[in-house]
């Protein structure tokens, strides 16, 4: 059974940045694409960044240009580098695989962007 867990977070006025870690427990972890999803109060879980094992990316729209996704696979860890950030990207961030089927969730890392 995979764990994940999620780092990083925290309060951050406008423009700024913050670097989330995810650790993955479990072999084979090079293997499958991962990804970074993010949910908002009252919205649905989203990914916003998919990565693939080989480390090719996406990004959803509402954050390309400002997030970026990378991978250790050494280290069994996935990051997601978050610049210029703006009040909209409050959510707490989840990482998983990037489709189905998924592993349990983690407990998430909140983000909070205020002035």
């Amino acid at each position: 059974q995979v764990q994940l867990v999620e780092s990083g977070g925290g309060l951050v006025q406008p423009g700024g940045s913050l670097r989330l870690s995810c650790a993955a427990s479990g072999s084979f972890f090079s293997i499958y694409a991962m990804g970074w999803y993010r949910q908002a109060p009252g919205k649905q879980r989203e990914l916003i960044a998919p990565i693939k094992g080989g480390g090719s990316t996406g990004v959803a729209d509402s954050v390309k240009g400002r997030f970026t996704i990378s991978r250790d696979n050494a280290k069994n860890t996935v990051y997601l580098q978050m610049n210029s950030l703006k009040p909209e990207d409050t959510a707490v961030y989840y990482c998983n695989r990037d489709r189905d089927p998924l592993y349990s969730w983690g407990q998430g890392t909140q983000v909070t962007v205020s002035s």
